[in-house]
């Protein structure tokens, strides 16, 4: 069974073959761009830094529809480019940028299957050398809010039966044990444990180990469906911060096609830190 939605998806053999131009952009999305895009990227890209580019510097949100426009106009990118986002860890954080992208209707964004991870193990090259871009006016379309929850949603979503939440971190954040994973000490909450009915259902579990692409539709729902996530429900992905749920939002929306799905980026050290939400462990 193929995906639901082959078309938001792009192989490295494409993008070996098709250069950057005025209509095809690429664009490589790092958690850490220091040791990802500065040391080597695919010839071409250009480069959005998840914690600068996608969030806003001062208050806890991504960024507005003008950031999102002067960020698009600085990597010449306008509404009408066909864009591919690559990246480190997988494509975490090249789903979370997907995410921005569709949210500010952005109507032709693929991600490369397999990110840097596939790239790298096909010895594929990279240069240094950052592109010269010719900056754009990018006019962005209005948030479309059906794409993202909001604590409001979270606590209606307790009482309904056909909303399904999925906690997409990893088993010791899910009980409680742990509120971060020690890589990530600035990103605590109050609370350890997990929003009551919530599923956990680590956002990796999507992808192949050996080549950081995604795996099958067939191994997907396996994932999904014995644990009552299924298509007839509404779905709420969370995490820590909102990108790696953002990962799952990708699968569940456009690869197996779930038709009501949204990002609950307030997330985890949203829940955690506000008194009076109920907690699980």
């Amino acid at each position: 069974m193929t995906y639901a939605h082959p078309e938001v998806l792009t192989d490295t053999d494409f993008v070996s073959k098709n250069s950057p131009s005025d209509t095809l952009k690429l664009v490589e999305v790092d958690y850490d761009p220091e040791n990802g895009y500065r040391k080597g990227h695919i010839s071409g890209a250009t480069l959005i830094w998840w914690k600068r580019d996608i969030n806003d510097p001062v208050t806890r949100d991504i960024v507005d529809k003008k950031q999102f426009e002067e960020l698009m106009s600085r990597n010449g990118i306008t509404p009408e480019s066909e864009v591919i986002l690559y990246g480190d860890f997988n494509n975490w954080f090249a789903a979370f940028a997907f995410w921005v992208f569709k949210y500010y209707g952005h109507k032709n964004v693929k991600i490369m299957n397999g990110g840097r991870k596939k790239w790298e193990l096909e010895k594929k090259p990279y240069v240094t050398e950052e592109p010269k871009i010719n900056p754009s006016n990018y006019v962005a379309q209005p948030p479309d809010e059906g794409l993202r929850a909001y604590l409001f949603d979270v606590r209606r979503a307790l009482s309904k039966k056909e909303i399904g939440l999925v906690d997409v971190r990893s088993p010791k954040e899910f009980t409680g044990e742990i509120t971060a994973p020690p890589e990530y000490p600035m990103e605590h909450a109050q609370r350890g444990g997990h929003i009551p009915s919530a599923q956990n259902i680590p956002w990796a579990t999507a992808v192949n180990d050996s080549d950081g692409t995604f795996k099958s539709v067939e191994e997907i729902k396996q994932n999904y469906i014995p644990k009552g996530i299924t298509p007839d429900k509404e779905i709420i992905c969370y995490c820590r911060i909102g990108e790696r749920s953002s990962h799952s939002w990708f699968v569940l929306k456009y690869l197996l096609g779930y038709p009501q799905v949204r990002n609950y980026d307030g997330s985890w050290t949203e829940w955690g830190n506000m008194i009076g939400n109920p907690v699980e462990k």
